[in-house]
């Protein structure tokens, strides 16, 4: 066949590279799905944290409303909404208080989903082990609402006074966990530690704070190179419980060494380099016309907080 009768001829797919094949269901009907390495889940952890870590440090760098402000005001305002929340006894408040937050989120340009997320995720976790205990009425009597049946002979349930203090710990906790969540989101890590030592905190905490969160991402980066390493040396796939159990075990002292070892060599360079505990940063620190409104607002706020609480009552 002369190339003008190919040429000539039309062009066509392949039949095998068009044609669907049937693939593993996930109701584990066709095939056999085989469990995961707990060792490859631990790792795809610590690879997530490292992610959001990365995910902070891109938010803080946008020009959202929290950004643009001095970190020493951002520290000395939030912790101040943060004490008068801990003052507020009224849920109607809390919400609000609760309101102001998600407001600041959107002017700062964070996702609002995955703020709410990473601030109610752990609280019914956490904050439910301790309040729910408090809701009944064997711990704080009051008209039953939600009756539990009986438990040795006695009438068991949540009680309405025991709901309200539950709602309002619950809230309270929200709203402070929100507030930490911006701070630490918005501000840069150099930048947070500088204003702490700004702000008359001890050198030696700040020290150790730094030290402590490049420590756990050297951590995490020897674990990973180490588990990679072994994979890169392992023929198929190895799913043994107990060879990943034997493989934590024989590598925990020398991670921990390795790291160790590391740390030590980080921060004899940064000695060499002049550092002296005080944590330095390109740009100065300077308090602008939009620091001081913010901290007005602030003092606004949380009056108007304290003013409606003790109203309500």
């Amino acid at each position: 066949m002369t190339a003008t009768a190919l040429e000539t001829q039309p062009r066509q797919t392949p039949q095998w590279l068009v044609q669907s094949e049937v693939a593993m269901c996930p109701c584990g009907c066709i095939g056999k799905r085989r469990k995961g390495s707990f060792v490859a889940k631990t790792l795809d952890g610590a690879s997530g944290l490292l992610r959001q870590a990365m995910f902070s440090e891109d938010v803080a760098a946008q020009p959202g409303l929290l950004q643009r402000l001095d970190a020493r005001v951002k520290v000395v305002t939030l912790i101040g909404l943060l004490v008068v929340t801990a003052f507020v006894r009224t849920i109607p408040v809390l919400i609000g208080v609760y309101a102001f937050a998600l407001v600041i989120a959107a002017a700062s340009r964070l996702p609002l989903s995955f703020f709410v997320k990473r601030v109610w995720l752990f609280i019914p976790i956490f904050t439910g082990i301790v309040v729910i205990p408090a809701t009944l009425n064997v711990i704080t009597s009051g008209h039953v609402v939600v009756p539990l049946g009986t438990w040795f002979g006695h009438r068991l349930g949540m009680t309405s006074e025991g709901l309200h203090g539950a709602a309002i710990i619950v809230l309270r906790v929200a709203t402070s966990i929100s507030l930490v969540v911006l701070l630490t989101l918005t501000t840069p890590w150099n930048r947070l530690l500088a204003s702490l030592r700004s702000l008359f905190v001890p050198r030696m905490f700040v020290l150790v704070l730094g030290m402590a969160y490049r420590y756990l991402f050297h951590l995490l980066n020897s674990v990973s190179d180490m588990y990679l390493a072994r994979r890169a040396r392992t023929v198929g796939n190895d799913t043994n419980v107990r060879s990943g159990r034997a493989f934590v075990a024989a590598s925990a002292g020398a991670l921990f060494g390795k790291a160790h070892a590391m740390s030590e060599e980080v921060y004899m360079a940064m000695v060499s380099r002049g550092y002296t505990g005080d944590t330095r940063t390109l740009r100065s620190g300077r308090v602008r016309a939009g620091d001081i409104v913010w901290i007005g607002v602030c003092v606004l706020v949380a009056i108007a907080v304290l003013g409606v609480d003790r109203a309500l009552g």
